[in-house]
């Protein structure tokens, strides 16, 4: 087989679409690929001019980039290969994420006589990207609740310590229980208890403030973490939570009246990164034992 043959039935069998353009930038060579992945056969491009609209190359913008943005003249300038990720308009009408790769094609002098630009259909790797992503927001998404689950409350954590010991950036924790919350789920089943601790969760995530977060530790526990506050700010803070748990409406006949204990703690100098939430946890346990349907700080002396 001539050596012209043997390269351009290697070209028409590649999965990757492959074009070739001269220095007019006019199409010369369109592989099967490149139709399959465009929609367009090569009867449609061969011999138009690149940049007359047919596929209308757009940046991840939007941007057009037949004009000063074009990989294929810019190679033909400088001679430089490059790669970029673009959408090509689809005979079909849609937009396909493409990656390009354009090189200049020379003569036996060395001399610039066009470009070859080959492309790939990334569709395949946006949707797995895509299903990545949701994967890790399934990972820190706690399914009943909708909010953050304990491996999002970690990281949550780690974030606003470091914050804390490297810029003094304040914060603190509350840790909620829903009081008899065992009582509820033997007395009325499982169901109404896992539509209580929805009610609760969106009643909590409706109010803290901005920048604050709450998150389902576990079973009937949850966790809001803060951004900077006083320790008057705090107080208010468990005191509307507790207002709006008590206030909330719960299934049940009669229906169900549900209250939350809170015991919250503010970074201080000097503590460790276990300190803050033990701290929290040795206050709720306190507000438990006052009578439940409780908010209890640290004494303001010790902020």
């Amino acid at each position: 087989m001539p050596e012209d043959e043997f390269h351009s039935a290697l070209l028409d069998a590649m999965s990757d679409g492959v074009y070739a353009v001269d220095t007019a930038r006019r199409i010369t060579y369109w592989n099967p690929a490149a139709g399959m992945i465009s929609g367009y056969p090569a009867q449609r491009v061969v011999g138009r001019w690149c940049g007359d609209g047919l596929l209308d190359h757009v940046d991840e913008n939007g941007a057009p980039m037949c004009g000063t943005s074009c990989p294929l003249k810019a190679t033909m300038e400088d001679g430089a290969s490059r790669s970029a990720h673009i959408y090509l308009h689809h005979a079909d009408g849609h937009m396909t994420p493409v990656r390009v790769t354009a090189a200049a094609l020379r003569d036996e002098s060395g001399a610039i006589v066009g470009a070859v630009e080959t492309f790939t259909d990334d569709s395949h790797l946006i949707t797995v990207e895509q299903r990545l992503e949701e994967a890790e927001q399934l990972a820190l998404v706690d399914p009943l609740t909708g909010i953050g689950n304990r491996r999002n409350l970690d990281l949550g954590f780690d974030r606003r310590y470091s914050d804390w010991h490297r810029h003094a950036h304040p914060f603190a924790v509350l840790a909620i229980d829903v009081d008899h919350f065992k009582t509820i789920n033997d007395t009325h089943g499982h169901d109404v208890g896992d539509t209580v601790l929805v009610v609760i969760a969106r009643s909590l995530a409706d109010a803290v403030r901005t920048g604050d977060q709450v998150f389902r530790a576990g079973g009937d526990e949850f966790v809001v973490l803060t951004g900077p506050i006083t320790a008057e700010g705090l107080s208010t803070l468990a005191a509307r939570l507790r207002m709006v748990v008590s206030a909330g409406r719960y299934p049940g006949n009669p229906p169900l009246r549900a209250t939350v204990s809170i015991g919250c703690a503010l970074a201080r100098d000097g503590d460790e990164a276990a300190s803050v939430p033990l701290r929290a946890d040795a206050r709720l346990l306190q507000a438990k034992r006052s009578g439940r349907d409780a908010s209890i700080s640290e004494p303001e002396n010790i902020w």
